[in-house]
């Protein structure tokens, strides 16, 4: 049996050896190169813009604008971007595109015969601009008289609003016998994937334009550049190469549509040379989305032994220019603030506010690390404020199967947060080396008598696949080979492979669907010519949905190897039990299929002279349902933990009047190796998912979810002092310690 073993990953040998193929590696040898030319503008308006002086560089051979675009609009759940800004274009658009609303938005793509010539006419295109005031942040977007940014989307900067109206409030207030409150502030984080932007874009045999590049969701990338070049989708193929990362960060358009274009105006000319582009890392920072900063005020009460009576919350978070996946991040954010607990009564607002700033969109965790924190440092409050252990108070109000959760709907079968909480104290109270000494400084030697220890504990859940009645569906096909007996396989599936060991999960079910072994498994992932609509490689779904999809079509394929043919052929798409919207004003309804499960516990030091902050150890138990490879499994633990506590410790994102400031990883602060936990211990949780291939449930966001309030509570066991937002970089940090009268010089 493959299911439940630790095989190798399929990618080892190429990633190890340097073979593998990101998309800046691809070879094409007469290929053109494309600068993409960002506006720099994070609110004005296009008055003139003149291509020409850039032609007449050079070695520049085309300039793509936004006259060349047939449907000058895009986005994944919302078409409001322009996909080039320019005073003119002909085709079809729901938004203005002579408005540029975030720095990188896109005014052109230079074509030259190196990069060095499409850079030298980028500098020379000639554009004038009217600059507009620029709506900075969500006070600005919220304050009476401000510019209105997408007037054809809504009337007002805060366009959408999801609320839940559960029990009643009066009574659950009522029945408090202690309230605790906080106004909370979730920062922006950027992906740093390993692979900044890049592309190769060609005409393929078959006269398909084809893109290749690093994606999650190769079906929606054709359904988008198909959209905006009004072209049939069979006309556009995307394939994806090796991948570096993506974290949520390629779900989202960055060169697809203008590399498509360029293949495009290129070959109305005649001229069928490939085209290859590549972002330079401050590129990649300003050029794609975030996650969301946001603020949150929240209350919480409970009875006097420690029974939840009721949770009132006002959430809003930043957009930024355009919605991307604001509307889902904010819809799993709605449903997370309040935790995995029985909640009878609940008042909860969740808002999305346009601004001029960097669009917030998908991220490891979508709205979950948000809603996360506030709840689970509401519960740690909570337990402080009745002198409670604080897990003692979570088993006291974790949702079971039969619950009634936030939406008012029965939980789907499988919860387990419980049984999560359980592993992960009683793991944590096993004792561990993991002591290092805390040395703010490497020149100086650490103080013992200046360094303070702490413990926190945190859990959360969060769902697996899409929400909210989005129509969610996997598709696979294997082909058996052989005469009398099954002498190989091949696995078809579109599933992207971001880092994280999918398509190795995929081939290793793929062998235990029809009976083999997995080293019989040829598997081809990733080229819409000959997959079909995998979906997303995003909200923890893939394992889940394409387990279910390689069953399926494992079954097909095995009854017609029974019935003769050879090969066998089998195909199958895969639909879960479908999901609801929520209603508008009461939050009613059955938002998701499945759910993950997981919980934290945090042992920190931190120098009260300095505010430097270590991580000791970090206990993680998650329930993934059946570990179909146990060592991948591991693997997400340690990598999303790590990710969290950069999150939570050290990336600050500077972002002022709509412009990143820090747009460079010496700036940016992502954890380094003398950074991570001293230790991380997973605890592999497997209460089988009803619905889940071998019980399998998602969990690859789920270790990232609940790490910032653990953090935040053993530095709170460690100084007495809550911490509301975050990154707790050493200034924030010894800040508070002194307005608390902690450390200093003087102690």
């Amino acid at each position: 049996m493959t299911i439940g073993r630790s095989s190798l990953r399929v990618d080892a040998v190429a990633k190890v050896t340097g073979a593998a193929r990101y998309p800046a590696d691809l070879p094409a040898g007469d290929a053109l190169w494309a600068m993409v030319v960002f506006t720099n503008r994070p609110h004005a308006r296009l008055l003139m813009f003149d291509a020409r002086p850039a032609m007449a560089v050079p070695g520049v051979v085309e300039v793509v604008t936004a006259a060349d675009v047939p449907v000058n609009e895009y986005g994944l759940t919302e078409h409001d971007q322009p996909v080039l800004v320019g005073v003119e274009h002909t085709g079809r658009a729901r938004v203005e595109c002579d408005v540029s609303r975030w720095e990188a938005d896109h005014l052109a793509v230079v074509i030259g015969e190196t990069p060095e010539a499409a850079r030298r006419g980028a500098d020379a295109l000639v554009a004038e601009w009217e600059d507009l005031p620029v709506v900075a942040d969500i006070a600005a977007a919220l304050s009476p008289g401000a510019p209105l940014l997408h007037p054809e989307v809504a009337d007002t900067n805060a366009y959408h609003h999801y609320r839940i109206r559960k029990g009643d409030m009066e009574a659950g207030w009522a029945a408090a016998g202690v309230v605790v409150e906080g106004t909370y502030r979730v920062p922006h984080q950027e992906h740093a994937y390993l692979q900044p932007e890049a592309a190769l874009a060609y005409l393929d045999g078959e006269d398909r334009i084809t893109v290749e590049i690093a994606g999650q969701w190769t079906m929606e990338d054709v359904e988008q550049i198909a959209h905006a070049l009004d072209l049939a989708p069979d006309r556009i193929r995307v394939v994806y190469p090796a991948i570096g990362g993506a974290f949520g960060g390629r779900e989202d358009m960055s060169l697809q549509i203008v590399m498509a274009l360029a293949v495009a105006k290129l070959a109305r000319r005649g001229i069928r040379r490939p085209v290859r582009a590549r972002w330079s890392r401050e590129e990649s920072i300003v050029g794609h989305h975030k996650r969301h900063r946001g603020e949150i005020t929240a209350r919480l009460g409970a009875t006097r032994d420690g029974r939840i009576t009721a949770v009132e919350v006002d959430a809003v978070l930043d957009a930024g220019a355009y919605n991307y996946t604001t509307n889902k991040v904010l819809g799993n954010l709605h449903l997370m603030v309040a935790g995995p607990y029985d909640v009878p009564n609940a008042r909860i607002d969740s808002i999305g506010v346009y601004t001029n700033s960097v669009p917030g969109g998908a991220f490891r965790g979508f709205g979950a690390p948000q809603g996360a924190f506030v709840a689970e440092s509401q519960m740690n409050k909570l337990a402080e404020a009745l002198g409670m252990d604080p897990v003692e108070l979570r088993m006291r109000n974790a949702l079971r199967d039969g619950s009634i959760g936030i939406t008012q709907v029965e939980m789907p079968l499988g919860v387990s947060i419980a049984e999560v909480i359980e592993a992960c104290a009683a793991a944590a109270a096993t004792p561990a080396e993991h002591r290092r000494e805390l040395a703010a400084f490497a020149s100086l030697p650490p103080r013992a008598d200046r360094v303070r220890s702490g413990r926190g504990f945190a859990c959360s859940y969060k769902n697996v696949g899409f929400s909210f009645g989005f129509p969610e569906r996997c598709e696979a096909k294997i082909v058996l080979h052989g005469e009398d007996s099954i002498e190989w396989v091949d696995l078809y599936h579109g599933a992207a492979e971001v880092g994280q060991g999918t398509h190795t999960a995929l081939t290793q079910m793929a062998a235990a669907a029809v009976g083999v072994g997995d080293e019989r498994v040829r598997s081809h992932f990733s080229d819409t010519a000959t997959s079909g609509d995998s979906g997303s490689v995003s909200a923890s779904r893939m394992t889940w949905m394409a387990g279910n999809s390689i069953l399926g079509a494992g079954e097909e394929a095995t009854k017609r190897w029974l019935d003769g043919d050879r090969p066998a052929v089998g195909e199958f798409r895969f639909t879960p039990p479908p999901t609801e919207t929520i209603d508008p004003e009461t939050g009613v309804g059955q938002p998701n299929f499945s759910y993950g499960y997981v919980a934290e516990a945090v042992d920190l030091s931190v120098d009260i002279d300095t505010g430097h902050i270590q991580i000791d150890r970090v206990v993680c138990a998650d329930d993934v349902g059946r570990a179909i490879n146990p060592d991948l499994v591991v693997g997400q633990m340690e990598g999303a933990i790590v990710q969290a506590m950069g999150y939570t410790l050290s990336e600050r994102l500077v972002v002022e009047d709509g412009r990143v400031r820090n747009p460079r990883l010496s700036t940016y602060l992502i954890p380094g190796i003398g950074d991570i936990p001293g230790v991380i211990e997973p605890v592999i949780v497997e209460h089988p998912d009803p619905l889940g291939p071998w019980g399998a449930r998602g969990m690859g966001e789920m270790p990232f979810i609940p790490l910032a309030p653990a953090i935040t509570a053993a530095l709170h066991d460690a100084t007495g002092i809550w911490f509301d937002s975050f990154p707790l970089t050493p200034d924030k940090v010894v800040a508070a310690l002194r307005a608390h009268g902690i450390g200093g010089l003087d102690q």
